[in-house]
């Protein structure tokens, strides 16, 4: 196989520097040295604008890095996070300046017993929408948040709410200035949570205007300060933005897999030298290995009621120094059961794993998971869960804090994964060091700069669906698309053109309201991005991770307004038009499961009555869509709406994937890389408008290797 990949490399970039504009042929022996007649202006340029993609994501990690460090009780750590003069607005509660958050932070550890034995403080902080200043000195965030937390003395409960912060530059590095959280639900675990206070929920000013939504990086002004940067040492920092964004794919595709319980494609991830190590239970090696630890979950497939969600969160990715390695930790939120059994179950773990470039391909070398609460749905964490009166051990963190540039404190805590599972990866081979560089080096650079800021755009807007759609702000959502996007409505259709998708929001809804009694939020997590050779289209998958509250859940309702939901929007396609990232389509496919009461969750689920009426969108009657699901065959074969029986959980309808596996290729069950009324409709494909087909399996630099391997 890696003979056959480094083929194919050879002749993906051999492919890439014609499209880039090199206009030569592959010669043999070493590339002559090139003549660098680069402009110093343009190369000042180039240095300002790598800085500032790479200062939108050193914004999200250090706000990943707070819920990262809090999960531990590193209030020292997590205070040293936020600037001199530092703000944080808590609900009616203010606290000013470093050392009285710190009070604040050391307080709010008192009330989880300080991690104690059996306690719990994980939150959840994800859906950025963040946004740098024209200066590059200051940005803006909005960002989800949701919190399982324990005292381990019999109390348990869960919060939720939204977080709108400020940063700043501060000594050379990205600090928190200003943190505003907004309380949106709560709860003891015994009865579920409500709405916060018992009342209506507001809408929370937004930071940015519909255009900033697919903008994070506005054009800066006026000339670039001078760099000593050269395009070689600009051109190893591209490197490591694309390399990151290969490898958060990598890590969220694999947590996709592990959903459905595809074993075969998760091998495929991994390197031949692999391991997988659970916290707990032991190291499996090599790729024999990896097999046996995901079957401790059971054998390949779900069966009819079985829930093995494990959504992701505060992902922080490294690329190591050469671009051959790479590191990634985060959070992960397992929602466990057997609807058929009547049985359920909650895990939070933490993961921190290693990869590794063989081939020009990234794959997963070290999965390592450490248990912090593992529950059973009756009873909760109330009485520390499974794992008893222990306390949680911490996988080493991705370096020192940034803050202080010193090793993290974690006294009091058994730090793990400190050292390698496996050998050294070795510091050469990869790229085809012979094949001619583009005429134009800085062109090519810009280009594959554009690619990482792309995903960072598509982040952006992916997130503003979300929260505008939670507030009901139709004629924003319908803007965030492009001129002749379109847009799926649940269990109706396809519209067409954002007049189309604003009438039938408008349609299905009615007006937006400034309060809400009760809010389905959207968080649209896990992002799968491929961003095509020029970077002007993507194609996006990612979770839809639903919490829903009420200030009375219980109330009648044909759906219930609480508790934990999931579907997924496997089709997405974004483009970048006048300058701006907005979606070119949109699918939902829902509901993988559904919680029909707090008491049961997930696992309270039963079979629909015999003689019940599927469920019929009022659109078809008030608002017809352009392209009916019923139009469109096997794709929405079991969708409420769709073609053939309706399938709800504990029904397991089929998983829909825009790409083959990273790795190996291995296609899905259910493959439709393309825009899902496109089979409809030919004329709606992105690349009937001038825009390229982003890559649907094993790429480089944005070419599919399959493509390659038919150019041969």
């Amino acid at each position: 196989m890696a003979a056959g990949m480094l083929g194919r490399a050879v002749a993906a970039f051999t492919l890439i520097f014609v499209l880039a504009g090199c206009g030569g042929e592959a010669t043999s022996g070493k590339a002559e040295p090139l003549i660098d007649e680069t402009a110093p202006e343009d190369v000042n340029a180039l240095a300002r604008d790598v800085a500032r993609v790479e200062s939108l994501r050193q914004v999200k990690d250090v706000q990943r890095l707070y819920a990262q460090y809090q999960q531990y009780v590193l209030w020292d750590d997590a205070s040293a996070l936020f600037a001199d003069g530092a703000v944080v607005e808590w609900g009616d509660a203010k606290h000013e300046g470093r050392e009285a958050i710190l009070e604040w932070l050391k307080q709010r550890g008192e009330e989880v017993s300080n991690l104690a034995p059996g306690a719990l403080n994980t939150e959840f902080i994800d859906e950025p929408l963040v946004n740098l200043s024209v200066d590059g000195t200051s940005a803006e965030g909005r960002w989800m948040s949701l919190a399982f937390k324990g005292d381990g003395k019999g109390r348990a409960w869960i919060e939720g709410g939204l977080y709108q912060n400020d940063y700043v530059r501060e000594d050379g590095g990205w600090k928190i200035a200003v943190m505003r959280y907004y309380p949106q639900y709560e709860g003891d675990y015994a009865e579920g949570w409500k709405n916060a206070g018992g009342e209506d929920l507001p809408i929370i000013p937004y930071h940015f205007t519909i255009d900033e939504t697919g903008v994070p990086i506005p054009e800066p002004q006026g000339a670039a300060p001078e760099t000593e940067e050269t395009l070689d040492s600009l051109k190893k920092r591209i490197a490591a933005l694309n390399y990151e964004d290969a490898v958060r794919n990598l890590q969220n595709a694999y947590g996709y897999y592990v959903d459905r319980k595809m074993w075969d494609d998760v091998v495929d991830l991994f390197a031949d030298e692999s391991a997988v190590e659970i916290g707990g239970v032991g190291v499996f090696k090599g790729r024999d290995g990896v097999r046996k630890a995901m079957e401790r979950m059971g054998t390949a497939g779900l069966d009819h009621g079985e829930l093995n969600e494990h959504p992701i969160f505060d992902t922080i990715v490294r690329v190591a120094p050469g671009g051959l390695e790479a590191e990634s930790r985060g959070m992960e939120l397992a929602l466990l059961g057997d609807a058929s059994a009547g049985t359920a179950g909650w895990e939070i773990n933490v993961f921190r794993n290693r990869f590794v470039k063989e081939d020009d391909v990234w794959k997963i070398k070290e999965l390592r998971l450490y248990p912090v609460m593992k529950a059973d749905y009756a009873t909760g964490w109330v009485d520390s869960g499974d794992l008893g009166e222990t306390r949680p051990s911490l996988p080493a963190f991705l370096g020192p804090n940034p803050a202080t540039g010193r090793p993290v404190s974690t006294d009091g805590f058994a730090v793990v994964a400190n050292d390698n599972l496996t050998g050294a990866v070795p510091q050469s081979g990869g790229r085809d060091e012979t094949a001619p560089a583009p005429e134009d080096r800085l062109a090519d650079l810009r280009r594959r700069l554009q690619r990482s800021a792309a995903y960072d755009g598509v982040v952006n807007v992916s997130a503003a669906y979300g929260y505008y759609l939670d507030d009901f702000q139709w004629t924003a959502l319908s803007s965030i698309f492009a001129e002749e996007g379109n847009k799926q409505s649940p269990f109706a259709g396809y519209y067409m053109g954002r007049d189309r998708i604003m009438g039938a929001a408008n349609a299905m809804w009615g007006p937006p309201r400034e309060m809400r009694p009760a809010v389905s939020f959207h968080w649209r997590t896990q992002p799968v991005i491929h961003v095509s050779h020029d970077g002007r289209s993507a194609n996006l998958r990612t979770r839809l991770f639903q919490p829903r509250t009420s200030k009375d859940p219980d109330a009648p309702s044909r759906f219930y307004m609480g508790g934990f939901h999931g579907g997924m929007y496997p089709n997405d396609q974004l483009v970048l038009e006048d300058g701006i990232w907005r979606f070119w389509t949109l699918t939902i496919d829902e509901h993988y499961f559904a919680s029909p009461s707090w008491e049961g969750g997930w696992a309270a689920a039963k079979e629909p009555e015999a003689d019940s009426e599927p469920y019929r969108s009022p659109l078809l009657d008030k608002y017809p869509p352009d392209v009916l699901l019923t139009d469109l065959g096997e794709r929405q074969a079991g969708f409420r709406g769709g073609t053939g029986e309706t399938v709800d959980w504990p029904g397991i309808l089929p998983m829909w994937f825009h790409y083959r596996n990273p790795v190996s290729g291995r296609e899905p069950p259910h493959y439709w890389p393309d825009c899902v009324p496109c089979e409809k409709l030919p004329e709606a494909r992105l690349t009937e408008h001038g825009y390229q087909m982003p890559p649907t399996g094993p790429e480089i630099d944005g070419i599919d290797l399959s493509a390659m391997e038919n150019r041969q």
